[in-house]
């Protein structure tokens, strides 16, 4: 054999070792065990197509909508753990890296996430796709006589993206490509600082504005609408399953409404008493109204004042029931209730949901169902 085919061979077999050595075992050549990108089929997808999203969401309601849309087809997690109040929380540097390395991101907005400008300007965007669901929603003040906000356009300057499905004309999901300049979500037509002085102001205040939209089936079809475009935008090769999903859930939230419109017509009164003003859009929606203890962060504590306002009203307006909500203390509803003779009642906020709720499959819809019986109830004694 020839001194030039032995250095060859030789050179051959050193490249094969070197290959070896960079290689995980039992990888061959080491490319299948890199990171998987999101297109992979390893990470979920068919061959030829994306791999699932990586969807990300702040608290619960948007976490069921985001599902319902998505399908098989996104990983989909919440950041606000179940049984915490979201009111109460704050991002860690975890959740920050989750944000940062996510496809989606799907928000409420309006002042509910008070953490999300601070956060998206530190983490910034790259390719994800950062949605506000209470996007192109009229937004009520948060004293709750009904003013609204219509939010056609974002009040921080972001650039828009719109999707081209047809469900999504009315529906403007975006992407965050700057955030030096965003403000606070509820400083809308100067109206927050009105509330600064209030006495009653509290941290997890929303700017002014009540951002409890997804309590009225009719509006969180909206909110619905608008994760579908979202998704579309995000992966539009699967754009005909997002809006068949879409559309089945959203017939599911119209037969909702269609229920809470016959059931609450006719009751005997319209008024009823909660202890955290949440239910505002529900209240506007169904011809009801909402008289709060306290107001829009259910940890803020009514003044004596207050108090008694709420004791004359229930008496002169023979109130048999005063509302709580899960997860805070529903001591004050009771001090009211056992001041009037009347009993005290559970209505969801949907805010969050107890490890026992999803254990039992308990959804948006069935909490929004049994909301109705506790209203039907409470109106009609």
């Amino acid at each position: 054999m020839s001194r030039v085919k032995i250095v060859a061979i030789l050179l051959f077999s050193l490249m094969l070792v070197i290959a070896g050595c960079g290689a995980k075992p039992g990888s061959g050549t080491g490319a299948a065990d890199r990171e998987t990108p999101v297109s992979s089929p390893e990470n979920g997808a068919e061959t030829g197509n994306r791999g699932k999203l990586n969807v990300l969401v702040s608290f619960y309601p948007m976490y069921e909508f985001a599902k319902q849309v998505a399908g098989d087809l996104a990983d989909v997690e919440m950041l606000v753990p179940a049984g915490v109040e979201p009111h109460d929380w704050e991002p860690t540097p975890q959740h920050m890296k989750k944000i940062a390395e996510a496809d989606v991101l799907v928000y409420n907005g309006a002042g509910m996430e008070g953490w999300i400008d601070r956060v998206l300007s530190t983490v910034g965007s790259g390719n994800r796709i950062d949605v506000e669901a209470s996007k192109g929603i009229e937004m009520m003040e948060g004293s709750g006589h009904g003013h609204a906000h219509h939010r056609d356009d974002h009040e921080h300057g972001h650039d828009h993206s719109h999707g081209d499905h047809e469900h999504g004309e009315d529906a403007d999901s975006h992407t965050h490509e700057a955030h030096d300049d965003h403000g606070d979500h509820g400083e809308t037509d100067g109206h927050a600082h009105e509330h600064e002085s209030d006495a009653n102001h509290s941290h997890h205040d929303h700017g002014g504005l009540d951002p409890h939209v997804w309590l009225s089936p009719a509006l969180a079809a909206i909110e619905v609408r608008n994760i579908e475009q979202a998704l579309c935008q995000a992966a539009p090769e699967h754009k005909d399953e997002f809006a068949k999903n879409a559309d089945a859930y959203v017939a599911e939230l119209e037969r909702l409404d269609q229920d809470y419109r016959q059931a609450l017509s006719g009751t005997k009164r319209k008024d009823f008493i909660t202890q955290h003003a949440a239910f505002g859009y529900l209240a506007k929606e169904y011809g009801l109204t909402q008289v709060p203890i306290a107001g829009l962060s259910p940890d803020q504590e009514p003044s004596a004042e207050q108090m008694a306002e709420i004791v004359a009203f229930a008496k002169e307006h023979n109130v048999t029931t005063v509302f709580f909500e899960s997860f805070v203390s529903s001591k004050v509803a009771e001090a009211i209730a056992s001041e009037i003779g009347a009993k005290t009642a559970v209505l969801h906020t949907i805010e969050s949901i107890s490890e026992e709720d999803r254990a039992n499959n308990a959804d948006y819809i069935g909490l929004m169902r049994q909301n109705l019986e506790a209203l039907q109830k409470a109106l009609n004694e």
